[in-house]
């Protein structure tokens, strides 16, 4: 390359360095020209605010006033100030589009946040139910686009922890556990409603949200549960969902949907719930558990005459874990609650029992079980073996343990020491009418000189021997009192 050549190739050289040092000088103020323009932009909203502030601020005062004593710094004082104040809120609201509208069917675009089954508000105020027609793909539904294939919208873990219901015939032969779904069925006023409000009641200091669901009862009914639950401290702890009688069919349907909804709002929080549905006679929402959260459910349903078969063949039956069974013949001998132990059933078992009930249980469902036939059996034979007639006397005061007030839910512990002393044969030296007081004079005993027991058992939920020995002693000096009471 000559020397012309090489100065021509230096010179193109240095154009295309000017050249590109212009276009990032031109890129620069471009980028700059940008940010100061939504600089001022921002700036001419805030000064825009704060000068209607300030002139809705001076024409609140007289006029004549502000020709006297206005001045351009306090008119900057004050233009400052609401520029201090300024402040803009930011709100997420998750909204939809409605595209088509058709016998009552509305399509909606948006909506990324609703699940199915949710209720959604129009701008009109008109409630409508979310269905998401995309998610059938693949599913067995009925013609209220109900999926009856079994197959859940979210996992069940395994029920392991049992809820407390704090009546000894449910948590000692039929046990519990959170995330369970258990029918309570019976005919009318045995006790099926109080089966459900006592377990509101015993979940008092639990950390479990309530969720009291009435459908179709009256309205002095629901009023009246309502002031039993803020009597007791229930409402702090509870909600009352109501659809009266008197309310459309509609309504009806959509109570128990309500009830679920909100007691998932706090099962996806993790916490606790229970869910009572009064009077289910249709399908209800499942029960489940996810996480550290769970849902249990106690719908309600009425019998006939204690026609329980009418109801197997029903979709109530095939959404449940169980079933607790209220026997009018039970009920109008005096038996409370009137629990058939025969044909009650807890499909999870000892599963969702604590170890301290596991452990004091023993021979008792058994020789409950047992009681019926061999009262059947001594009606027709007047002479009894001496081990039958232990074990008939045995059966009827473990019954008696059975029976409580309504209202009077049992701690565990008290449930603990209750059991022990029928299993262990302490109660076999009483009189059967004896038998339920002793027992009541007992935990009142253990709560006010033993204290300790109950926080063994409440902390370890174990019957240490620790606590065995404290429960002895407390039996053989209640035992001794009860005696020169009966004396006297």
């Amino acid at each position: 390359m000559n020397r012309d050549e090489k100065e021509r190739a230096q010179d193109r050289l240095r154009k295309v360095e000017i050249e590109a040092d212009q276009f990032r000088k031109l890129q620069n103020e471009t980028i700059y020209f940008e940010q100061q323009r939504a600089i001022n932009q921002i700036r001419q909203l805030v000064f825009q605010q704060a000068l209607q502030g300030a002139l809705e601020t001076l024409n609140s005062s007289p006029l004549e006033m502000l020709m006297v004593t206005i001045k351009a710094d306090e008119i900057s004082n004050i233009i400052c100030e609401h520029i201090k104040q300024y402040n803009r809120e930011v709100k997420i609201v998750n909204t939809g589009t409605v595209l088509q509208v058709g016998d009552d069917i509305a399509r909606i675009h948006g909506l990324d946040e609703v699940m199915t089954g949710e209720l959604v508000e129009f701008e009109e105020g008109a409630i409508g139910i979310a269905l998401n027609f995309e998610a059938y793909l693949g599913r067995v539904i009925n013609a209220l686009a109900k999926p009856i294939d079994g197959r859940g919208i979210i996992s069940r873990c395994s029920v392991y922890e049992p809820i407390q219901i704090g009546l000894i015939a449910i948590d000692l032969m039929i046990p519990i556990g959170r995330s369970q779904r258990e029918l309570i069925i019976g005919d009318r006023k045995i006790g099926k409603i109080a089966v459900a409000t006592d377990t509101i009641f015993n979940q008092q200091g639990q950390n479990v949200i309530c969720v009291y669901v009435a459908i179709g009862q009256k309205a002095s009914f629901v009023a009246q549960v309502v002031t039993t639950f803020q009597e007791r401290g229930a409402m702090e702890y509870t909600i009352v969902v109501a659809e009266t009688a008197d309310s459309p069919a509609t309504l009806h349907y959509l109570a128990p949907y309500i009830g679920a909804a909100l007691a998932e709002y706090f099962m996806y929080r993790e916490r606790h719930t229970l869910i009572i549905y009064d009077d289910l006679s249709k399908a209800t929402k499942s029960s489940s558990q996810l996480g550290e959260g769970s849902m249990t459910a106690l719908p309600i349903v009425e019998t006939q005459s204690g026609e329980f078969s009418a109801y197997i063949p029903t979709n109530v039956i095939s959404i449940i874990d169980g079933q607790i069974f209220s026997s009018a013949n039970l009920f109008n001998t005096g038996i409370r609650i009137a629990i058939n132990i025969g044909i009650s059933v807890s499909r999870v078992g000892s599963t969702a029992q604590i170890k301290a009930m596991k452990q004091v249980v023993g021979k008792s469902k058994l020789e409950l079980a047992q009681l019926a036939e061999l009262e059947a059996f001594a009606q027709f034979s007047s002479d009894l073996d001496k081990a039958t007639q232990n074990q008939l006397a045995r059966g009827q005061r473990l019954c008696e343990l059975l029976k409580q007030s309504q209202s009077a839910p049992l701690t565990v512990a008290g449930q603990v020491s209750t059991i022990y002393t029928g299993t262990n044969g302490y109660l076999d030296s009483l009189e059967i009418g004896q038998a339920r007081k002793f027992l009541v004079e007992l935990r009142t005993y253990l709560k006010i000189n033993k204290p300790q027991f109950q926080e063994i058992i409440s902390f370890t939920k174990t019957f240490t021997e620790e606590a065995e020995t404290l429960l002895k002693d407390a039996i053989q000096d209640q035992m001794e009192r009860f005696r020169l009471q009966e004396q006297l």
